[in-house]
Order: structure tokens, then C-alpha cells, then sequence
């Protein structure tokens, strides 16, 4: 509890309000989410309460909200029921079991320091994945915003049999008001920029419609609350429901890890500060370990309402123990309220946060910027509204490392001149006014070299030289942008060495990293790499190789001799 240390008096207050503030929302939006992953509304608050105090004690963010979240949804619900009914009691065991997977995956990714996995999903896959969650959502509790039975397994299946239904049967009036009056609510909050959560507004709203006007039975409601402490549910499972959901776990645990963290270190970052990655992993994975434990289902941190926290004043994490002080007294004082709450409500609720996920400047610049990045955003969209989203993820994950594969196999590469009123060396092909140097060759290569580019590279350099039309002696790589290269890169080297020096061309290397220069030398055969092979820069090696022909010897990265 790192925001414990001192601790003034005068956060108590801010905290206080901002943690009464956030309840209007924690509430709604908890049964919502449970709704939308196929569960009973009720495991929706225990995700609420014990993620919220288990953080508070453990997480490294100086305000963070965790809960249940609109994207983890269809993502629990995929895992969840092809194995049991919607909203079942072994439907909410198997998540439960989900959520605890999902914490010993994340404590051991602590464990093991792997908060860089989030970067396999780059910027526009990720565009792509949740504008497909998004749809996945909304199209889910459209059929119960409308009053219909919901069917099919992906959006597409969605939309086309509540059109359907629509058409044979007509929807109900009552839900379908209820519904849209819900999202009126919710939105309107929005556009005048109050602080207050127009989901409070909605569920007060249509809970006092349905009570006042009697209609607990033309609508569907959420029913009272259970009484009494939530227990784990685990003995009607089997042990090949256990194993069916440790795929699952494992992708769903990487969204939760890459949503928290961006979200954490954006929210550090802004206060100049900078939070653990891997201390972050391990407060997730404990609290998603401990709402697996009280009949709760997986949570992540929450980007809608960590901001209405910090709108409404909230210093510390104590604002995330007051509001599930405050959702767990709801539970028990006044349980029966939920009995006037309808279901079209709740799926509102769901939509309107689906919308949220959608950023839809970010892909309009996209598609401005980079047909080519558009492409594959278009791409995880598609492989979540068509194949699953489960599989999406893993889908998504493989587009991300083709992507950097792609880039990687041919990245830009240049020759390089001289520019007499500048200095340094320039690509050629935007400078055309620089000049080659006599007798020798610089290219630049802007990519790790590794298996799927070291043709591309030996290719790149034996052009330039069969282009040259010019008598040359030396080939000098600057090889700065080269961070790393693999065996089967370093063949295709050798295979270029080999090629230049049969055409009495040396090949040297200006700027070359430490770690691979090791590799060349460890690696090189028949001493082929000498002292006259490196250079510190691509300046030292013209002057040295213009004023004697690469007879001198090459200096170090500190200025001496190097072998």
C-alpha cells in the first residue's frame, strides 16, 4: 500500500466523494459486463468489489480503477459457453476457474519479467482488434435492447437473425423504450460534459419507470440480489473443463495485461511519473486471482471509469476502496431494488460502452497516413467478427509479428554521399547533390539482419556495386541501424565477403554495435574480420580509407586500435 506513505488528512475528503461518485458507475457497469460475458448480473459486483480492494493493497498505480471491462466480455463468454448455459451457476464456475488462470498466468509472467508482451499487438491491429470487440458487443445485446432472444455466434449471425426476428415478430415497445431512453441517459451526460455518469442516470431512471408503472411483467429484469457471502463453485467442474480453458486464459490474459498496462503508464506518464511493469503484472494477476476465488469472473483495469475517478477528485487508490465499500453496502441494504432494473438497461449500458472502444479519428488518420498499416487493422477487425475472438487474438498477435517481419524483410536502405556544405553523409536518392565517394561504396541497411532480410541486404550491396561503373576498393556498410544478426544472416555475409573479395572489394563496417561485432569476429572464418574491418564512424573510415587505400588501422568506438 506504496500510497499510504504519506498520507495527508486532505486527500481523505476527495477520496471519499470521488469513491461515493464512482459507485453510481461501478454498479450499473458491473452487472452490465457480467450480462454481456453470458453471466448471472450479481458476479458482475463481486468483480467489482474484490479486484478494487485486493489493487488498492498491492498495485503500483497511484489511481487505478480495476473491474469488470466491455472487451473482456465477449472474450469470457467465447471461453465460457460452449461448455455451459448463459448465466448458469456452472457458467459463472468456469469463468471463475477463467479468472484464476488468468491471475497464476499473469503472476508468473511477474515472475518471469514478461511485461514486453504487450507490445505484440502494434497500433493499428489493436485499432482493428477492439473496433471488432466493439461490433462483437453491440451486436450481442441488441436482440435484448429490443426485447428479442438473441442467436448466432458471430456479429454478423447477430445482426442477421435479430433483423429477422424484427421483421417476423416485431419488437417489444416497452424494452425497445426502456432501452433507448437508457441510451439517451447515458449519452446526453456525455455531450454536456458532466461529471456525474450518465449510466446512474439510466438505471435510477428506468428502475423508477418499471416500479412506478408496474412492469416487472411485460420486461425483463435483473431480479434481487442474492443474500449471503459469494463461495467458489468449482465442484461440478471437470478436469477436462479445466484444461479446455487454459488456451483461452492465456490469450485472454495478455489483453488484460496490454489494456492495464497502457493505461497505467499513460496515467503515470502524465503525472511525470513511471510505473513497474512488472509490479503492475503481479497486482493483476493477484486480483484477478482473488475475484476468480469469490464467484467473479476476469477483470482489467478500466479506461472509462479510472477517468471519472480522477474527474470527480480521487487522489489515491483509497477512492477504489470507498466505492467497493459502498457497492458492497448497496448489496446488502437494499437488494431487492435490482428487482425493478431491466435487462434492456443493462445492454444499453454494454453499447454505449462498446462505442467507447471504437476511435474512429485514429482509423480515418490511418487510413490517411498508411494503406498498408489501414490494410491490417482492416484485417484483425475482420478475423474478430468472423472467426471468434478468441482466435482473433491469436490472429491478431501473428498480423503484429508478420507486420514486423514485413518492415524488417525490406526496410529502407540507401547509398550514401557527400555533401560538402553539410556534413555528414547523405542518402543519394534525396540529396542527388551529393557526391560519391572515389573508390568507395557507403550503403546503409535499416534493419536488423536475420533470416527473411539477409538476402535482401546481400542483394542490396552487390546492385550497388555491379552499378557503380566506377572502379572501387571498398564497400563501407553504415551499419548503425543494424541492432542484431542470426546465423542465417551471417552466411549470406560471408557469401557477400566472398562475392566482393573475388572482385578485389573489401567490405568494412562503420558504427557496428558491440554485440554484433562479436558475433562477426566469433563467428567469421579464416580471420576474414580483422583490424582493418571496423570503424567507429562513417567519417573515420572515408578519411582513413580515402588517405590510404584501408592500409591504416581502424580506431575503436574510443578512439584507439581495435581488433
Amino acid at each position: 500500500m506504496t500510497w499510504l506513505r504519506g498520507y495527508s488528512l486532505g486527500s481523505l475528503r476527495h477520496d471519499a466523494l470521488a469513491g461515493a461518485a464512482l459507485v453510481g458507475l461501478l454498479i450499473p457497469a458491473g452487472m452490465a459486463y457480467a450480462q454481456a460475458a453470458a453471466l448471472a448480473p450479481v458476479a458482475g459486483l463481486y468483480a467489482t468489489i474484490v479486484p478494487l480492494l485486493v489493487y488498492a493493497a498491492v498495485g503500483p498505480s497511484r489511481i487505478l480503477i480495476l473491474g469488470p471491462d466491455s472487451a473482456l466480455a465477449p472474450m469470457i463468454s467465447a471461453a465460457v459457453l460452449p461448455l455451459a448455459a448463459a448465466g448458469s451457476a456452472r457458467a459463472l464456475a468456469l469463468a471463475g476457474l477463467l479468472a484464476i488462470y488468468i491471475g497464476a498466468f499473469l503472476l508468473l509472467g511477474a515472475l518471469l519479467r514478461l511485461g514486453a508482451l504487450t507490445g505484440l499487438l502494434s497500433g493499428p491491429i489493436r485499432l482493428g482488434y477492439l473496433a471488432g470487440i466493439a461490433l462483437t458487443v453491440a451486436a450481442g445485446q441488441l436482440p435484448t435492447l429490443l426485447g428479442l432472444e438473441g442467436r448466432g455466434q458471430t456479429p454478423w449471425e447477430h445482426l442477421a437473425a435479430t433483423g429477422a426476428d424484427v421483421v417476423q415478430r416485431g419488437i417489444g415497445p416497452v424494452p425497445v423504450a426502456l432501452g433507448l431512453g437508457s441510451l439517451a441517459l447515458i449519452w446526453l451526460p456525455r455531450r454536456l460534459r458532466w461529471r456525474v455518469p450518465g449510466a446512474l442516470f439510466a438505471v435510477v431512471g428506468s428502475g423508477l419507470a418499471v416500479w412506478l408503472g408496474g412492469l416487472t411483467h411485460v420486461v425483463a429484469t435483473v431480479g434481487p440480489l442474492p443474500q449471503g457471502l459469494p463461495a467458489p463453485q468449482f465442484t461440478q467442474l471437470t478436469p477436462a473443463d479445466a484444461a479446455s480453458l487454459l488456451a483461452p486464459a492465456a490469450g485472454v490474459a495478455l489483453m488484460v495485461f496490454a489494456d492495464t498496462g497502457v493505461l497505467s503508464q499513460s496515467l503515470a506518464l502524465r503525472e511525470g511519473r513511471s510505473v513497474s511493469g512488472t509490479r503492475e503484472m503481479a497486482a493483476l494477476g493477484a486480483s484477478n486471482l482473488a475475484a476468480g476465488l469469490v464467484s467473479g469472473f476476469p477483470v482489467s483495469a478500466s479506461s472509462s471509469r479510472t477517468p471519472v475517478a480522477i474527474d470527480a477528485g480521487g487522489r489515491t487508490q483509497l477512492t477504489g476502496v470507498v466505492a467497493a465499500l459502498l457497492t458492497a453496502a448497496f448489496m446488502a441494504a437494499i437488494p431487492g431494488v435490482t428487482a425493478f432494473l431491466p435487462t434492456a438497461t443493462l445492454a444499453a449500458v454494454v453499447i454505449a460502452a462498446a462505442t467507447g472502444l471504437v476511435d474512429l479519428r485514429a482509423i480515418v488518420r490511418l487510413w490517411r497516413l498508411s494503406r498498408v498499416e489501414f490494410g491490417l487493422m482492416f484485417a484483425a477487425f475482420a478475423c474478430v467478427t468472423t472467426i471468434g475472438v478468441l482466435q482473433g487474438i491469436v490472429i491478431a498477435v501473428a498480423l503484429s509479428l508478420l507486420d514486423f517481419i514485413r518492415r524488417a524483410w525490406g526496410p529502407y536502405r540507401a547509398e550514401l554521399g557527400d555533401r560538402p556544405d553539410v556534413p555528414g553523409y547523405h542518402d543519394i536518392s534525396r540529396h542527388p547533390e551529393a557526391e560519391r565517394v572515389p573508390g568507395l561504396i557507403l550503403a546503409r541497411f535499416d534493419a536488423p539482419l536475420f533470416f527473411a532480410n539477409g538476402a535482401v541486404f546481400s542483394s542490396f550491396v552487390r546492385e550497388l556495386v555491379e552499378n557503380a561503373h566506377r572502379q572501387v576498393t571498398h564497400v563501407v556498410i553504415a551499419a548503425e541501424p543494424i541492432t542484431g544478426i542470426d546465423t542465417t544472416a551471417l552466411d549470406e555475409v560471408l557469401l557477400l565477403d566472398d562475392w566482393l573479395s573475388a572482385h578485389g572489394i573489401d567490405l568494412v563496417f562503420a558504427e557496428l554495435k558491440g554485440p554484433v561485432k562479436d558475433r562477426l569476429l566469433r563467428f567469421g572464418t579464416r580471420g576474414r574480420f580483422g583490424p582493418g574491418t571496423f570503424y567507429p564512424t562513417v567519417s573515420a573510415a572515408v578519411r582513413d580509407l580515402r588517405a590510404d587505400g584501408g592500409a591504416g588501422e581502424a580506431a575503436t568506438d574510443d578512439g584507439g586500435p581495435h581488433r
